[in-house]
């Protein structure tokens, strides 16, 4: 399965602040914004990422991620010039899937809980159609909203629906299989001009190939786009950080943890950090990691 961060788009409810910086770029008490869809990507075992972004941020992106290798991954790099839609995504990039399967993140979505990582790795075996994920929220009628049926079975999907059959909002994270090429390749804009996610999943729901995974209690999905909300996740991450003395969406730990770098590497990257609180825990991450017995194959390619 590759990757896609969607990362494009001009932060417009977050101005001043976005004039000169990329959203996904802020950060989230601790880290920059973007180490939380990359981290979710990463715990799916995805290590071939597109980040799509706006042209006047690409430099920044590059700065921060490089090509990723120093992870374990290989990061890829395309410009999205104006905003067309999320499904957009899989039209510019068509030559990263491939011939595989994809997984889609948005850049300011934050998701944390336990045992995230087997939730995801399990939804991402054998994708035969869309695999969407539903959290519940008070507030329906303000986000794409997935109704099942008695068995959990996918069965509609309304787009901001004033009288919501179901309080699960679709989230920002999708997996699809290798068809959602060509169903946004052939897909129509909609009355706004825009290559709409929805209409893509509609395309798999009229095939019987669309679920919804619940999320439920004991998660927590983020939004950032407001002002209000960015500064909300920085203080979600930073009390759960200091109550547990763990570090939510570190990059060079979850690199670790999923087997892409060893405690040598990891430990390397925590030092070019030092100065920082961060760093001084991403060396401690790799001191206690024990090393990889070199006579057994790595659980990750």
């Amino acid at each position: 399965m590759k990757g896609i961060i969607l990362a494009g788009g001009h932060g417009t409810r977050l101005r001043p602040v976005t004039l000169g910086v990329s959203k996904q770029l802020l950060p989230v008490y601790d880290k920059p914004l973007i180490y939380h869809p990359l981290s979710v990507l990463m715990l799916t075992g995805i290590r071939e990422i597109l980040v799509i972004c706006a042209p006047d941020d690409l430099d920044g992106f590059r700065r921060l991620l490089g090509d990723g290798r120093e992870l374990g991954l290989t990061l890829d790099y395309a410009i999205q010039d104006r905003p067309r839609g999320l499904a957009d995504a899989f039209r510019i990039g068509a030559d990263h899937v491939g011939g595989d399967s994809v997984a889609l993140i948005l850049g300011d979505n934050i998701f944390h809980g336990p045992g995230f990582s087997e939730l995801l790795t399990t939804a991402a075996e054998d994708v035969d159609g869309c695999v969407l994920f539903g959290y519940p929220v008070h507030d329906p009628e303000r986000y794409g909203v997935g109704e099942v049926d008695e068995h959990g079975r996918l069965v509609s999907i309304e787009e901001k629906p004033a009288k919501p059959r179901s309080d699960r909002a679709i989230t920002g994270l999708y997996f699809y299989d290798n068809d959602v090429l060509d169903i946004a390749k052939n897909l129509a804009p909609s009355p706004r001009g825009e290559l709409e996610i929805t209409d893509v999943n509609r395309h798999y729901l009229a095939r019987g190939k669309a679920r919804l995974v619940d999320l439920g209690r004991g998660f927590a999905w983020l939004d950032t786009g407001t002002h209000d909300s960015l500064s909300a996740a920085g203080q979600y991450v930073q009390i759960l950080e200091h109550r547990q003395g763990v570090r939510i969406a570190c990059v060079e730990e979850v690199a670790l943890r999923m087997g892409f770098i060893g405690p040598e590497q990891c430990h390397r990257l925590g030092e070019r950090l030092a100065k920082s609180p961060y760093g001084q825990y991403v060396m401690d991450v790799a001191a206690r990691a024990p090393e990889p017995d070199p006579h057994t194959p790595a659980s990750r390619p």
